[in-house]
């Protein structure tokens, strides 16, 4: 296979492909960035890269898509296949971009979103195989909702030998404080509190802020040994077993900026996902419906009394936490490095999918013996510093 890297010099060319494309959903806080630019602070990047195809599986009723493709000589194509061959009947671009998120797709009795992710992807395979060439490909968010089909996925970026990025945009985002620890800190402990969105496509967000401070402990990343899916009173009655901790709890809704009325035990509906790792360490994910609505961490590290905690940044009113994400993506498209390792994305995507599982066989707890997945953190936690806007 032909590497990425050995692509002609030039600004590359890049096939976008969307479930839905309209104002606010994640084709458009991700590919208007490609073919607008973008800020980070006060710092603006005009695009690196230049979108040459777009395949759109659905047009929404307020679809902005085809019309900015107009706007900026973006060919629109009928399939995956097109999109990537640009009629040549080979792969004629330097990257793919798949944004598998929004749009009219059904749900499973597990409360999972069917999206074509994987479809998509294999589809995107396929071309690469025909055409004995590859390159980087970014998807968004969790790699399926299936934890079969996202491991053949990964498994096919390594066989295949070209860059995969994967996951969203909230560990990357603004830390409020900038709250960071080096590899191989000794964590004690570590909570991630966020909102009633409690379907898989919520709890994933949760489950990637979790994941982006607990892949930095001492010995770095191990895999997960179980899952276990709480809801209601069974939540607090996890913290009362110490499963859990209150401490971080109040710790983590100490840094909201938009905070709910009222107490936590007070919360409907309570979900809490407990993470247990293979080298014994654990963590879990809270969300509570109606007082939070934001994403919040906290953790304690071994020999410190008070928790350290965050919120990391999700502006309502610009999306510009999609702003480094963005950047990042662009770094993975032009040098084939990603600035985070898709194995963060492959464990959370495993967990949730068997967490998923845990709440539609009543709440058991589900041994994990597949998500041994070892990986090394980054060096540099890659998320924006600044304040954000």
């Amino acid at each position: 296979m032909v590497k990425a890297s050995e692509a002609a010099a030039g600004q590359r060319k890049i096939a976008a492909i969307s479930t839905a494309y309209f104002v606010r959903s994640h084709s458009d806080d991700i590919i208007t960035r490609e073919l607008e630019g973008y800020w980070i602070n006060e710092k603006f990047y005009p695009p690196p890269i230049r979108i040459s195809s777009l395949y759109q599986d659905q047009i929404h009723e307020a679809d902005v898509g085809q019309k900015l493709a107009m706007a900026y000589g973006v060919a629109i194509k009928k399939s995956i296949g097109e999109a990537l061959t640009l009629g040549t009947g080979k792969l004629a671009v330097d990257g793919v971009i798949i944004v598998g998120e929004h749009g009219n797709y059904p749900w499973n009795d597990k409360q999972q979103q069917l999206y074509p992710r994987f479809e998509f992807f294999s589809a995107v395979v396929d071309e690469f195989r025909k055409s004995g060439r590859v390159a980087p490909v970014y998807t968004d968010k969790h790699l399926s909702y299936d934890w079969s089909k996202a491991k053949r996925m990964y498994d096919w970026s390594k066989e295949l030998g070209f860059p995969m990025m994967a996951g969203s945009s909230v560990p990357v985002t603004f830390r409020r404080p900038e709250l960071d620890i080096p590899p191989g800190s000794e964590i004690d402990s570590a909570l991630a509190v966020g909102s009633g969105w409690v379907t898989d496509g919520g709890i994933f967000h949760n489950l990637e802020v979790l994941q982006c401070f607990a892949e930095r402990r001492k010995g770095s990343e191990t895999g997960v040994r179980a899952v276990q899916h709480l809801a209601g009173d069974a939540v607090w009655r996890a913290a009362e077993q110490r499963l859990w901790s209150k401490e971080l709890m109040m710790a983590a809704l100490s840094r909201a900026e938009r905070p709910g009325k009222g107490r936590p035990e007070d919360v409907r509906n309570p979900v809490l996902c407990l993470i247990e790792y293979n080298d014994g360490f654990r963590g879990g994910a809270l969300m509570l419906p109606g007082l939070v609505n934001e994403y919040l961490f906290a953790l304690r590290l071994k020999g410190e009394k008070a928790p350290r905690s965050t919120l990391l940044y999700d502006p309502p009113e610009n999306s510009n936490n999609f702003s480094m994400l963005v950047h990042g993506i662009n770094q993975m498209l032009m040098t084939g490095a990603t600035p985070y390792p898709v194995e963060r994305t492959l464990l959370t995507t495993g967990a949730l999918s068997f967490l998923m599982e845990s709440a539609a066989r009543g709440h058991v707890r589900m041994e994990t013996p597949m998500l041994r997945i070892t990986y090394q953190a980054p060096a540099q936690s890659y998320y924006a510093h600044g304040k954000g806007s």
